[in-house]
């Protein structure tokens, strides 16, 4: 058992809810939704497996989209867990309100990262503009991983799994990012379409059900519980299936022209671009990130960070506040 002071990090992610903790050691662990949602699994006590609470000096986290928050706060003054509606969110899983409550209930030291939408100040204002909501919270965390592991003050940070979110930073700030629903297919989500819109008008589908079914699952034909989409299209994929080639051949496409689009509309010269997530990050059994990769040689630098990047972000994020720091890629820190 790690007992010396150590900053954790929180990803609430769509199919589970990642730990980091950072330390001599850094040590990562996942909750799926299911154990989460059911209550079979407490996620303190699950943390308390790897670490004394008590020696916990500052914990981050990240909560849905957190867009009713512009700065990283303490979680004591977070009203409605930093959210304005978990309406269109997408696939609603389960369990992550247990786990923020938790955390908030411990008396840990915690801080709350903000998502990225209309009322985030270091956004370009045309993004604010165009763009009610740009990312959820755990992008910040992403991006801050990568302004660290990387060194880019210039950057496209593509996270692509169960949707996919691009971020471009300039100048070691966050100026735009393009969200699931208006920019590239993931796994599970993906923009909303014509037929979408028209289904939503006839009132055969909700617009968050359109929004959950617009992803690879919509080409590949699959219909099964989020964990395990993407699974089973790479079992497809690995057997020679052609909805299945035609899913991942389509969302490296919209991939392609989300990151190609920031590219297009940058201020500076890129220092690189960076994938992540447990799609982007994939080189076996099916090589995503060379597919990307390949499309950008003599471009960029095309570097991949683990899937685990969000909750490591959010610990690196615990760590520089609690070390004195005012300002994450343009995010102010509160007191």
């Amino acid at each position: 058992m790690v007992r010396s002071l150590v900053f954790v990090g929180m990803d609430h992610g769509t199919t589970g809810v990642s730990f980091t903790i950072l330390n001599d050691e850094t040590v990562h662990f996942k909750i799926g939704r299911e154990d989460l949602s059911t209550g079979r699994v407490s996620a303190l006590q699950e943390l308390s497996n790897q670490v004394d609470l008590n020696s916990i000096k500052l914990m981050a986290i990240t909560y849905a989209m957190g867009d009713s928050l512009t700065t990283i706060t303490p979680i004591e003054k977070v009203k409605d867990r930093g959210i304005i509606s978990i309406g269109g969110a997408g696939k609603v899983t389960g369990g992550g309100t247990a786990v923020y409550d938790e955390i908030k209930d411990s008396g840990i030291p915690t801080v709350v990262i903000p998502g990225l939408h209309k009322n985030t100040p270091c956004l370009d204002e045309r993004f604010r503009a165009a763009y009610s909501h740009h990312a959820s919270a755990e992008k910040v965390s992403i991006s801050y991983n990568a302004f660290l592991e990387t060194g880019f003050n210039n950057m496209i940070i593509s996270d692509i799994s169960s949707n996919t979110v691009s971020i471009l930073i300039e100048d070691g700030k966050i100026r735009g990012a393009i969200d699931a629903c208006i920019g590239a297919m993931g796994i599970i989500h993906g923009p909303l379409d014509l037929e979408m819109i028209r289904d939503i008008d006839d009132g055969i589908k909700t617009a968050n059900e359109c929004f959950s079914m617009a992803g690879a699952v919509k080409i590949a034909d699959v219909e099964t519980k989020v964990a395990q989409a993407k699974d089973e299209i790479i079992e497809k994929f690995i057997s020679g299936d052609p909805k299945a080639e035609m899913a991942f051949d389509t969302m490296i496409m919209t991939i392609l022209m989300e990151i190609w689009g920031l590219a297009g509309i940058s201020n500076n010269n890129l220092d690189g671009i960076v994938l992540t997530g447990s799609i982007g990050s994939m080189e076996e059994p099916v090589d995503f990130f060379g597919s990307i990769k390949d499309h950008f040689e003599g471009i960029a630098n095309v570097v991949r960070l683990p899937e685990t990047s969000g909750s490591l972000g959010s610990a690196q994020i615990a760590r520089a506040v609690f070390e004195g720091e005012k300002d994450i890629l343009g995010i102010n820190v509160v007191d």
